[in-house]
């Protein structure tokens, strides 16, 4: 090679070790770069959420569905029900309820209706409202016979005539409804459609909410 190319020894050896190195990186290259089977990752469990707490005791009492009302208590509402019951009963008197009982819980709690008294206007399937009064054996008509709710506003003077008594929102029939000024049998039935999804009137001012 030095007589033929001229090429000094030291030369040929850089060329020697530069081509050495060419080739074991072209190997590297090729190495590196080939295709390999990966294998996908099996699918772990997911852990275990912890699960929710109740609420500590003293706590706000959370929100509680309102039995055959349709809607939900608001956070922090009661659990029970307040109502008095009044006339012929065993133990008449303030009591209290679970909320969701009826008509029929709250005259079991008060002593039962006494022998012969007529329970015919009495609704004693109804939810019970918060607040409401329960006159059994009342003359027809009066504030909270029926069953119907005691609280201010929810019985509505009929304007039938002076000696006609209050409307009750609660237990009135379309025909009873429909005695009240501006009430007809459209909105009479209105009325009553809303009183069975919502539980029943607390207020005059719920009217505004009938359709």
């Amino acid at each position: 090679m030095q007589l033929r190319c001229g090429i000094e020894p030291r030369t040929l050896a850089a060329l020697t070790v530069l081509l050495v190195l060419a080739a074991g990186l072209a190997v590297h290259h090729y190495w590196t770069g080939r295709p390999e089977t990966v294998r996908s990752p099996s699918a772990e469990p997911a852990a275990p959420s912890a699960p929710e707490q109740g609420p500590s005791p003293g706590a706000p009492a959370g929100p509680a569905a309102a039995h055959g009302a349709g809607r939900t208590a608001p956070r922090g509402a009661a659990r029970t029900v307040v109502v008095d019951v009044t006339g012929k009963v065993g133990d008449p008197g303030v009591h209290r309820l679970p909320t969701g009982s009826r008509v029929e819980d709250a005259l079991r709690a008060a002593g039962g209706v006494r022998p012969g008294t007529d329970t015919g206007a009495l609704n004693r399937a109804r939810v019970l409202v918060d607040g409401e009064q329960i006159v059994v054996g009342g003359p027809p008509g009066a504030p909270g016979a029926g069953g119907t709710a005691g609280s201010p506003g929810a019985g509505v003077p009929s304007g039938t005539g002076p000696a006609a008594g209050p409307v009750s929102l609660n237990s009135a029939t379309s025909e009873q409804l429909e005695t009240l000024p501006g009430v007809g049998p459209v909105l009479a039935q209105h009325i009553i459609d809303y009183r069975t999804q919502q539980g029943g009137f607390t207020s005059v001012d719920q009217l505004r909410e009938v359709n």
